[in-house]
């Protein structure tokens, strides 16, 4: 069980491992993308840190709506939209949570997947953040009921971890590295390793 104090806690070790990985993130960008992935992620969290203080004694709901609409307006390119995206439609069922049990976090992971789909207008295997977070979700599905929260975290990070690998294999039908076509092959997915280093951060605090 999470109260809102972690979730504050966590969003600033979100923050802290884009920073981290800012430079490796534009990196995976250059050849596919605008070359700003990691650029614009790191401006858009560390506005979401900015705003903390704000977010003190709010409710799950009210904090993951304020990181989104930070997101939605600091972060450029496509990922803005769409991480922005994933967590509004995450806060909207923490609506006045205090406290965030397991089947919570999968309904707000579930919810931003959902969110993703829609507005990326896109689905698994076209070389999106989606090939993580879908197969991370999945996998956290199936080992609920007979596993403990930390194995259902960890079962999760592997296929999220899992599915960047085979970002590889696949050729980008969405966003700017669907210009590429088959050129795109051999790429990894800079949307679905942010989102993997993300959750990593989840699985270190609660897992």
């Amino acid at each position: 069980m999470a109260t809102t104090a972690d979730l504050l806690a966590l969003l600033e070790d979100m923050n802290a491992i884009i920073q981290e990985n800012k430079n490796y993130l534009t990196e995976l960008d250059m050849p596919i993308g605008d070359s700003d992935h990691g650029i614009n992620l790191a401006r858009g969290f560390q506005a979401v840190v900015d705003k903390l203080p704000a977010m003190e004694g709010k409710d799950a709901g009210f904090i993951l709506k304020t990181v989104g609409m930070t997101l939605v307006s600091t972060v450029g390119g496509a990922s803005g939209p769409l991480y922005g995206t994933a967590f509004m439609k995450a806060a909207a069922t923490a609506n006045g949570k205090t406290e965030i049990s397991q089947e919570d976090f999968l309904s707000m992971l579930t919810a931003a997947v959902d969110g993703v789909k829609l507005r990326g207008k896109a689905t698994t295997g076209e070389q999106t953040m989606l090939d993580a977070m879908v197969p991370a979700l999945e996998a956290m599905r199936a080992k609920t009921g007979d596993a403990s929260p930390s194995e259902v975290l960890s079962a999760g990070l592997a296929a999220a971890e899992d599915g960047v690998e085979r970002t590889k294999d696949m050729i980008a039908t969405k966003g700017r590295a669907s210009y590429l076509g088959e050129r795109s092959l051999g790429h990894q997915d800079p949307g679905a390793t942010s989102f993997t280093l993300l959750f990593s951060t989840i699985v270190k605090r609660f897992g």
